[in-house]
């Protein structure tokens, strides 16, 4: 009888983890301290200038990141990665496009701008591998997908921003299509070209500089958010706009989590690429998505990237689930028992879960 009510105690008990990004916490808290001490006059320069700089040097950690090698080998199974960029610069911005019918009834212009931007930015690296991961994919796939769209994503977002977005992007012009290379592809380049002499000591030092590019993006936040309030920006969004924007965005997620597993499969691809596929090319990146804000949008940044943040969050949660559930697949089982029963194999899955 104890045993039956232990049992159904531990049913009940709360999740030890929550599928909340705890970094997004920190970005809440640098909009909070942008709204109560946002940065002005002289100050305003500073973070300014800081905010430039950190932007060219988390582009230059991207390029000297980025192994040439592993992206050629990568070229291999060119099918799946032709999807994903398919997705993320062909089919999510088509969904943008199609989203304008939805101002002013749900969406204000500034915040459709915003919704635009997020379907036109690269798709994200980290958690695409992770998740693939969890729900046993092609996690090789999953990382040089997600390589390629990062670098596709530096020259076709903007380009694409010109094209969709045109005056609406801070006033899109020759002189921004000579920022963007000066702030983001030529310190990518530079990473590239400098890689074969601090690949080795950026590989060692990896958890010290991703810390380096969080704080980046957060100085980043902080300064877009501080021009948005000094300009007076946030009084433009209400509670209900807010709403719209998340049942906007929950309907694009949704549709491209199913498109991308549907249509994969209709596409003859097996399970394992077929999760590469929808995790990789469902998904939008946040580190990526808001240097390129600040550089596209100025001073109108704040509201450029609120669509972006509020995606980010979503995909996290709804992926997380989906990624579990996938692990639980009788496909999935079937395709571990066999290698469950030689030794050799239980060692390499005991590997391949440690390193999660």
């Amino acid at each position: 009888m104890s045993t039956s009510k232990w049992s159904t105690v531990k049913r009940l008990r709360w999740p030890n983890r929550l599928p909340i990004d705890p970094y997004i916490v920190l970005l809440v808290g640098t909009v909070g301290l942008a709204a109560l001490l946002p940065a002005r006059g002289g100050a305003a320069h500073v973070v300014s200038g800081a905010s430039t700089g950190a932007i060219a040097f988390l582009f230059f950690l991207y390029g000297a990141r980025l192994s040439t090698r592993e992206a050629l080998d990568g070229l291999k199974h060119w099918r799946l990665h032709v999807t994903v960029l398919a997705c993320t610069f062909v089919v999510f911005p088509l969904l943008g496009v199609a989203a304008r019918g939805l101002v002013p009834v749900l969406l204000t212009q500034p915040l459709y701008q915003g919704l635009l931007f997020l379907t036109l930015v690269p798709s994200t690296i980290q958690s695409s591998i992770a998740f693939t991961s969890i729900a046993r994919g092609n996690v090789p796939a999953a990382i040089c997908a997600g390589s390629f769209s990062s670098l596709v994503g530096i020259v076709l977002t903007p380009l694409l921003a010109a094209a969709l977005l045109g005056g609406g992007a801070g006033g899109f012009s020759a002189h921004s299509l000579v920022t963007i290379v000066l702030q983001l592809l030529v310190p990518f380049v530079a990473g590239q070209v400098l890689r074969p002499f601090i690949g080795h000591f950026v590989a060692r030092h990896k958890k010290v500089l991703g810390l380096v590019d969080r704080g980046s993006i957060l100085l980043v936040v902080y300064t877009a958010f501080s021009e948005g309030m000094v300009r007076g920006i946030w009084h433009q969004v209400s509670p209900a706009r807010l709403g719209g924007l998340l049942a906007v965005e929950a309907v694009v997620l949704a549709v491209m989590l199913a498109l991308t597993w549907y249509g994969a499969k209709a596409m003859g691809f097996g399970r394992a690429d077929r999760i590469a596929i929808q995790f990789a090319g469902s998904k939008k990146s946040l580190a990526s998505g808001l240097p390129m804000a600040s550089v596209l949008f100025g001073a109108h940044a704040s509201l450029a990237v609120l669509p972006l943040m509020l995606f980010h969050q979503m995909q996290l949660m709804v992926c997380a689930v989906i990624a579990k559930r996938r692990s639980h697949d009788p496909e999935a089982q079937r395709e571990s028992a066999p290698a469950a029963r030689p030794a050799a194999s239980r060692t390499a899955v005991g590997a391949a879960t440690r390193s999660r």
